[in-house]
């Protein structure tokens, strides 16, 4: 005796499914969004663990950041890039690169210099790689948060 089986709402899941497929790129940049804002709050975190001490010029070895130096990169807040899309992946970065000029005891510097020299080191001043540190505690809130964001997005698309 041969067996029937009759399915229903099949179109209404393969609407759904080319739908999810659709919007698959814009959910992920929301999703890749909402991680950038996570880590560009880690990273205004991890600037404030930078240790400082008075100006002086480094005659034997190197320096620390002077205070100012440290309240620059304070006042210049992170930020997130021009989302590059490329097929089916989107990529973002979050830093200093165009967070502008300040003035440093009378001299005008680009802040992404200051910022390098503060987290690289320099040949005048001792290194404190507060980018990486921000990467570490950031990461795993990042990835959190994206998941979160497109789970939110692609259930509200399932409820309609």
């Amino acid at each position: 005796m041969p067996y029937q089986m009759k399915t229903e709402g099949m179109e209404e899941i393969s609407e759904l499914l080319e739908k999810m497929g659709a919007a698959a790129g814009s959910v992920a940049a929301q999703g890749l969004y909402e991680g950038a804002g996570v880590m560009a709050d880690e990273l205004g975190k991890s600037v404030q663990t930078i240790r400082t001490a008075p100006f002086q010029f480094a005659r034997e070895g190197t320096r620390l950041p002077s205070p100012e130096e440290k309240e620059i990169v304070l006042n210049a807040e992170p930020g997130i890039a021009k989302f590059d899309r490329s097929g089916t992946e989107v990529n973002t970065s979050v830093g200093y690169r165009n967070a502008g000029y300040a003035d440093l005891n009378g001299h005008v510097k680009p802040i992404p210099v200051i910022v390098n020299a503060i987290n690289s080191g320099t040949s005048f001043m001792k290194k404190q790689p507060f980018v990486r540190k921000a990467v570490k505690n950031g990461s795993d809130k990042a990835m959190k948060a994206m998941k979160d964001k497109i789970e939110e997005t692609f259930e509200a698309m399932t409820k309609q």
